[in-house]
């Protein structure tokens, strides 16, 4: 027997709560394609029998990012949703910015996709998991922190693991499956 699935905020309900935390343009279109990322994903995987909810997938992709400007928006974000009543959705964001490694694939979570979607989406566009990771490396290094680049990598070796889970139980490599996924307003 699958899931019970929650009810889950629409795609217009995601942008209201945009609007409620005056989300900026450019985090909107990061999280719209962070969420068009993992959802295609997920439709991959659900054709090829998993069990996932793309709903959460869509919602929680579109509000993780919520509060961005906030210090923690991790955990902020994840309160405002609560708020809301959307908790599955707030586990998610809870800890989508120190997710630790993604589940072997045979226990692949809704949790695992929005991560990787985050993973692989530089601003409003789908670049990869290689070119993400790098960016995020750079990104320590001009921000004083050379010595988390080590920590990085190994979460970049654990995410290439999972896509390469993917691409056995799809056929399909993720780049094939969301390359071309832009969020334009």
């Amino acid at each position: 027997m699958g899931k019970v699935y929650a009810k889950h905020p629409t795609i217009e309900e995601c942008k209201a709560l945009w609007n409620k935390y005056e989300t900026p343009l450019h985090i909107r279109k990061h999280c719209m394609a962070v969420a068009m990322v993992a959802h295609a994903i997920g439709t991959e995987l659900v054709r090829n029998g998993a069990d996932l909810d793309l709903d959460l997938i869509m919602a929680a992709g579109m509000c993780h990012d919520v509060v961005r400007l906030i210090d923690r928006h991790d955990l902020e974000g994840a309160r405002v949703m609560r708020e809301h009543g959307y908790n599955q959705e707030a586990d998610i964001i809870q800890v989508h910015m120190l997710y630790g490694k993604f589940s072997p694939l045979k226990f692949v979570t809704e949790t695992d996709l929005v991560c990787l979607g985050d993973r692989t989406v530089k601003e409003n566009t789908y670049v990869g998991i290689e070119e993400r990771y790098e960016y995020i490396i750079n990104k320590a290094i001009r921000n004083g922190h050379p010595d988390v680049a080590p920590f990085i990598k190994e979460k970049m070796a654990d995410a290439v693991r999972f896509a390469d889970e993917i691409k056995a139980m799809t056929g399909k490599t993720i780049d094939e499956i969301a390359r071309g996924i832009v969020a334009e307003w």
